[in-house]
């Protein structure tokens, strides 16, 4: 099956920018609070379910793998770039990390307790986001949680490309996300919106959801 453009373009994008990205994206993560709020209550709720594994899916150097870890979880992270995982690996050797992708994952039906897919949709295209949300229902088991962060589109249409520091990105519409959620057997648990003034980077607002796959 041939790869889509976009696919192709963003792991080219990463492994070219593997090590400046590793530099400076987890101390940002885990400097403003609101980059974070919702792990520790993605984690709770998943414990809560009896635990299981966990997929920290565009785990990039491995930041968001280390701390859902640290909270208690059984976590592996996916990554679409290999210098990514490479990096992930070294940073964090007592952890597991592959390459793949978000639209196969590569597990078993209804398998994971949890997916975490913290600013990752951002590179999928409107038109791709359906087969993406999918795939996460997919490998939820029944109990299990979906853990979403994006920059948030709320203007026409659903979603809006912008020059993202490493290649091509997309604002997504949260109303649209939590439809699309709802389509595949996840219900919206929670959300959580950022004004816009609160990204320093950008000043895009962002949304976090959590979502059960039922």
């Amino acid at each position: 099956m041939t790869e889509p453009d976009f696919r192709t373009a963003t792991r080219a994008a990463y492994d070219a920018n593997a090590v400046r990205y590793a530099a400076s994206i987890p101390e940002l993560y885990h400097s403003e609070p609101l980059n974070h709020a919702m792990v520790p209550l993605f984690a709770e709720l998943v414990l809560a379910e009896g635990g299981g594994v966990v997929m920290d899916v565009g785990c990039g150097p491995g930041h968001v793998t280390a701390h859902l870890h640290a909270l208690g979880l059984d976590v592996f992270g996916v990554d679409l770039s290999p210098e990514m995982v490479a990096l992930a690996r070294g940073s964090h050797p007592e952890l597991r990390f592959e390459v793949g992708v978000m639209e196969a994952l590569g597990v078993a039906d209804a398998s994971v307790a949890g997916v975490v897919a913290n600013f990752v949709i951002l590179h999928t295209p409107p038109e791709g986001l359906p087969a993406v949300v999918a795939e996460f229902g997919r490998v939820l088991a029944p109990g299990g949680h979906l853990l979403l962060g994006f920059p948030v589109w709320d203007g026409a249409g659903p979603a809006e490309a912008y020059d993202h520091a490493v290649t091509l990105a997309y604002r997504h519409a949260p109303d649209r996300v939590a439809g699309l959620l709802t389509e595949h057997g996840l219900g919206e648990v929670a959300r959580l919106s950022v004004a816009p003034g609160e990204d320093r980077r950008r000043g895009f607002p962002q949304a976090y959801l959590i979502a059960r796959r039922t």
